[in-house]
Formats: C-alpha cells, sequence, structure tokens
C-alpha cells in the first residue's frame, strides 16, 4: 500500500442525488428493513426516493399466468401496496416519492430498465437472513449487486 497517498488523503463528503428502493411485494421483512433504511437517508439527505416492486409472472401458476384478468388484479394489488408504502414514505417525512411497478424478472428489470430510466445513484434492497440460506443473498439481490451500474446498500 502506497502509505504517502494515504497520508495526503482528506475524506470528502459523498452526496447521492436519487435513491431507489426495491420492494419485494411477497417479502415484507426484508423489504420494511430496506424501505426504512431508504427512507431515512432520503429524509435526513432530502433527496427523491423511488420505489420499484416488479411483478414476477413466474411466480404465477399456470392458470394465473393464463387469464389476463389474475394478472391484472395481481398488478392491481401490487399498485395498491406501492401506494401504501409512498403514504408511509410521505408521513415520516419523504417529500418526493416516485411508485413504479414493472414485470419480469426482478434483477434483471431492475437493472437493465429502472435504473436508467429513474437514474438513481444508490440502490437499496433487503435481503432476508435465513436459517436455510445461511444469509447469502437471493438470486434477485445478487443480481442487482453484481450488476447495477450504481452503488447498492444491501440492508438485512
Amino acid at each position: 500500500m502506497d502509505n504517502e497517498n494515504l497520508d495526503e488523503y482528506i475524506v470528502e463528503p459523498l452526496q447521492y442525488n436519487k435513491i431507489l428502493v426495491c420492494i419485494d411485494d411477497d417479502d415484507f421483512i426484508s423489504s420494511k428493513a430496506a424501505f426504512d433504511y431508504a427512507c431515512t437517508m432520503a429524509k435526513s439527505m432530502d433527496l427523491p426516493l423511488g420505489i420499484i416492486s416488479v411483478m414476477e409472472i413466474g411466480d404465477l401458476n399456470i392458470f394465473q399466468s393464463l387469464s389476463p384478468q389474475l394478472v391484472e388484479e395481481r398488478r392491481e394489488e401490487i399498485k395498491e401496496h406501492l401506494n401504501v408504502y409512498v403514504q408511509k414514505a410521505e408521513e415520516f417525512g419523504v417529500s418526493n416519492v416516485k411508485p413504479m411497478v414493472s414485470e419480469g424478472n426482478p434483477g434483471h428489470v431492475i437493472v437493465d430498465k429502472v435504473i436508467p430510466k429513474f437514474d438513481p445513484d444508490l440502490v437499496i434492497i433487503g435481503s432476508e437472513r435465513s436459517n436455510n440460506q445461511h444469509g447469502k443473498l437471493g438470486s434477485q439481490a445478487e443480481h442487482i449487486v453484481r450488476y447495477s451500474p450504481v452503488t447498492v446498500s444491501v440492508v438485512r
């Protein structure tokens, strides 16, 4: 290590401009922790907060996926839940909140579509620690961490 450069190094404040928090509509426990952290950061830094939830068509059974009405009902249910998150963020004191719903593989959709469109410089995701997973990241969170072009914080 080049201690000469370290000796001259001065810590500079890190400033973000926009935060994106990823909500898994099927996993309130990990989503809650990520959401709390995202709201805390957005409020304390007075930043816009995007909230994304991705409907995984693959999670629907074959009957559900073939029924446009059932798919639309699930989409509306996710939108309703996102509206509750928006309300909670605003009650907490976040002044600029944007809900977003998309469909597909969450990791790929968030990295390939949502991040480029919303343009955050910090993405916050939850990852529940369970006995079966030995605290490893889920596949969607792992994909986001690995391929995101911006900083990602994982909250447990």
